[in-house]
C-alpha cells in the first residue's frame, strides 16, 4: 500500500479517535480509553489502519515553509513576497514563542503513533490466524501474505519512529525520549536524553530491525508497497544520523571514530545498493526530479509520494507567466557556486557553467515555458514591476515545464527523502575524514572516487576533483553537496553541522540586475538583495516551544541561549 493510499485510509474515524490529543503537548500520548485493545484486536483493518498511522506526519518537504521550500532561510534563496514567516528567521527574530519551522509536537505524534501500534501489534501473528482458513493452500498463502506484511509493518514503525527522533535531533539536539505509549498514570515531564543517547538509540534501530524490512519493493511481489519504507531507507537513516554525530557541530573534539562509523555505515549502503538495492545514478539530472522519473529511477532509495497538483507551479513560476507568484527565487550566491567547465564569456556569465545549473535555476535570456525570460527595463519579467524576481533568477528544479496553470493543469511531485546521489557525496565526506581522499579502507571507493562519480554523472560530466590533502577535498565536497543538492532541504542543515552557518548566514544575500548596453548586450550586476542575521550563540539549535518548558515543570531545559 503505497503512501499516497495510506494518507487517505488513514482519515478513519478510528485512527481519528487514537491520535486526538496530540497538539496540545508533545507527551501527551496517552490512550483514548475509548478505543480498547478488544476492539482493535476484533478487527484486522483497525490493525492496518493503526500501521499506517506513523506514516501521516511525515511533512511535505514541498511545503514546508510559507507552503514552500525551506531554501530561502540559507543563502540559497530569497522569497519574493514581501512577508512571511521566513522572515523570522532571516533577520533572527524568531523565538521560543515563534519559531516558524515549529513542528515539535507534530514529530512527537508521529512517534506516539509508532509507539501505540508497535505495542497493539505484538500478538499479530496468532491474531491474524483466528476465524480465517489457514488449511486449504489459497488459505495458507492470504495468511503467509498476511504475517509477512504485518512483520513488515513492525519494523516500519521501527524506523519511522526512529526517523522522528533523527528530525528532532537535528533540530534541538538531545530530547525526551520515549518508547512507549503512556497511561493516564505515567509521568509526563521526561528530561531531555543526550544527543549522543538519541543517535545511539536510532542506530540500534536501524540494526534491530533492517533485515526485517522488504529489501526492494520494486523487485518484489509486492510491488504495490512501493512507498513504504525498506532496507535501504533503514540504511540510509542510520547512516545519515552517524554524519551528523560525527560533524563538527556535535564533534568538537573531531574523534576521528566518529567519522570511521559514519564510512562504515555509508558504505553499507553503497554495498546494499550494490546488490538487492540496485542503485543507480539517474542518467539525467534534471528529469529525476519531474513526474513519476522519482518513483522509478534507480537512484531513488525512499521517496514521498504526492498526488498530482499544481502548488509547486503556481507558487514558483516567473509572474510573467501566466498563473505564477515567482515564489522563491534563487540568489547570486548559490550560482556563483557552480564552475565553469568551459571557458568563460564575458558577454554571457550563463554560459560553459556546470549543467546543473541550467537544470536547477531559471537565468535570464533563457527559454522558459516555451518564451525567452527577459528581466531588463521593459521585458516582461521587468524587475521593477510588483513580484518579480528580487535576485534575477527564477527556480527551476522539480516544476514542470509548461505547466498550463490557467486551464488548472496539474503533475505530479514526488520528494526524494534518500537519494543515491546524495549517499555517495555523504560517503566520500565521511570517508574524506576518516581515511583521507584516496584510502578505501577496503570498502566499495575511496572518497575521491565517490566525489567524482557524482561529478562525473551522465549530462554533467564536471572535471574530476585531484585535490590532494583532506582539508581541500573537505572543501570540494561542501562545494558538490551546495550545488548537487541545491534546493533539497540540506544547505540549511549542513552549514549548521559544519558550524560555518555564523560565516555565511550572515553575509548578504545577492542578487544581478539586468540591463541592456547601447548594444543592446545584457549587462549584469551584483547587489545585495537582503542582509541576513545568524546569532551563533544561541541558533545552532531551535528553542524548545517555551509551552513545553512550562508544561514541564523544570524538568525540560531550555537550549542555550534561548
Amino acid at each position: 500500500m503505497n503512501l499516497q493510499r495510506i494518507h487517505t485510509i488513514i482519515k478513519t474515524v478510528l485512527v481519528a479517535t487514537v491520535l486526538t490529543g496530540c497538539e496540545k503537548n508533545f507527551l501527551d500520548t496517552k490512550v483514548d480509553t475509548q478505543i480498547t485493545p478488544e476492539m482493535i484486536d476484533a478487527n484486522y483493518s483497525s490493525l492496518i489502519n493503526l500501521a499506517n498511522a506513523p506514516y501521516i506526519y511525515l511533512r511535505n518537504e514541498f511545503t514546508l515553509l510559507d507552503s514552500n521550500l525551506f531554501a530561502p532561510v540559507s543563502d540559497e534563496a530569497v522569497q519574493t513576497a514581501p512577508s512571511g514567516n521566513v522572515r523570522l528567521f532571516n533577520n533572527g527574530s524568531w523565538s521560543p514563542y515563534n519559531n516558524p519551522d515549529s513542528y515539535y509536537g507534530n514529530y512527537y505524534a508521529g512517534i506516539r503513533a509508532a509507539n501505540y501500534f508497535i505495542e497493539r501489534s505484538g500478538n499479530y501473528r496468532s491474531f491474524l490466524a483466528l476465524n480465517r482458513d489457514t488449511v486449504s493452500a489459497s488459505g495458507k498463502i492470504n495468511y503467509t501474505n498476511d504475517t509477512l506484511n504485518m512483520g513488515w509493518y513492525v519494523a516500519e514503525a521501527h524506523i519511522l519512529r526512529a526517523w522522528y527522533y533523527f528530525e528532532l535531533s537535528k533540530r534541538y539536539g538531545g530530547v525526551p525520549l520515549v518508547t512507549q505509549t503512556l497511561s493516564v498514570t505515567d509521568n509526563t515531564n521526561i528530561p531531555r536524553a543526550s544527543y549522543d543517547e538519541i543517535i545511539n538509540f536510532i542506530v540500534s534501530e536501524v540494526d534491530a530491525y533492517k533485515n526485517s524490512l522488504q529489501p526492494n519493493w520494486k523487485t518484489s511481489s509486492f510491488t504495490s508497497n512501493d512507498g513504504r519504507l525498506n532496507r535501504g531507507a533503514a540504511l540510509a537513516l542510520k547512516a545519515r544520523a552517524l554524519l551528523f554525530a560525527a560533524s563538527p557541530l556535535h564533534n568538537a573534539g573531531n574523534d576521528v571514530t566518529k567519522w570511521q562509523k559514519a564510512a562504515a555505515a555509508l558504505n553499507d549502503v553503497i554495498v546494499f545498493g550494490q546488490g538487492a538495492g540496485a542503485y543507480n545514478l539517474h542518467a539525467d539530472y534534471r528529469n529525476y526530479f519531474l513526474q513519476n522519473n522519482t518513483l522509478t529511477s534507480s537512484e531513488t532509495i525512499w521517496a514521498i509520494r504526492y498526488t498530482a497538483g499544481n502548488w509547486l507551479e503556481r507558487s514558483n513560476y516567473p509572474i510573467g507567466t501566466a498563473g505564477g507568484a515567482s515564489g522563491i527565487t534563487p540568489s547570486h550566491n548559490l550560482v556563483q557556486a557552480y564552475e565553469y567547465k568551459g571557458t568563460p564569456d564575458p558577454v554571457n556569465p550563463y554560459a560553459n557553467l556546470d549543467p546543473r545549473m541550467a537544470m536547477t535555476i531559471v537565468t535570464n535570456n533563457s527559454t522558459w515555458n516555451a518564451r525567452t525570460i527577459d528581466e531588463s527595463p521593459g521585458g516582461v519579467d521587468d524587475m521593477k514591476k510588483t513580484n518579480t524576481s528580487r535576485t534575477g533568477y527564477y527556480l527551476k528544479k522539480f516544476l514542470n515545464d509548461g505547466l498550463n496553470l490557467v486551464q488548472g493543469g496539474t503533475q505530479v511531485h514526488h520528494w526524494p527523502v534518500f537519494r543515491y546521489g546524495e549517499v555517495l557525496l555523504e560517503y566520500a565526506e565521511a570517508m574524506n575524514e576518516a581515511y583521507g581522499p584516496d584510502d578505501n579502507n577496503g570498502y566499495a571507493y575511496t572518497a575521491r572516487e565517490a566525489l567524482n562519480m557524482v561529478r562525473n554523472r551522465t549530462g554533467v560530466a564536471m572535471p574530476a576533483v585531484t585535490t590532494a590533502d583532506v582539508p581541500g577535498f573537505r572543501q570540494a565536497v561542501k562545494q558538490e553537496r551546495r550545488v548537487e543538492l541545491a534546493f533539497e532541504n540540506y544547505r540549511y542543515w549542513d552549514l549548521l553541522r559544519w558550524k560555518d552557518a555564523a560565516a555565511a548566514l550572515n553575509q548578504p544575500v545577492t542578487g544581478v540586475t539586468v540591463t541592456k548596453n547601447g548594444s543592446g548586450q545584457f549587462v549584469y550586476t551584483p547587489f545585495n538583495v537582503e542582509n541576513r542575521v545568524f546569532d551563533a550563540s544561541k541558533m545552532y539549535y531551535y528553542p524548545f516551544p517555551q509551552s513545553e518548558i512550562i508544561k514541564s515543570n523544570g524538568v525540560l531545559d531550555q537550549n542555550t541561549g534561548w
